[in-house]
């Protein structure tokens, strides 16, 4: 079975042309800095259409240290302003941890300007 497995694939054009060493990398992948100290650098990115706390609050701001992998999740409106999100940081995260070296997000329009 594996034989037949291996020359039907072999005798498949799509499966030759999509072969992982056919691929193209993307160029936005960039290696990651390797944290020396906690809370160096953080990970940010939001869970969203959560069921909503009893104040109305419907998504959820998930904040993670990259080297100790502890993680802060804070409950939010998603209608936040990037301002509102600051202020929230400050007060929340850098109020026990410090200044971080480096925030790493996904490309959520909301830290677009």
């Amino acid at each position: 079975m594996k034989r037949d497995i291996v020359e039907f694939v072999m005798k498949c054009l799509t499966c030759q042309q999509i072969k992982a060493e056919h691929q193209k990398l993307s160029d936005t992948l960039q290696l990651l800095p390797i944290p020396e100290w906690k809370c160096e650098h953080m990970i940010m990115d939001f869970v969203l259409d959560s069921p909503r706390t009893q104040s109305g609050k419907d998504t959820i701001w998930v904040i993670v240290d990259k080297l100790t992998k502890s993680v802060h999740f804070l409950a939010i409106y998603s209608t936040y302003s990037i301002e509102k999100l600051a202020k929230l940081y400050i007060d929340e995260i850098m109020r026990l941890h410090g200044v971080s070296v480096s925030i790493m997000l996904d490309r959520d329009p909301r830290f677009t300007f």
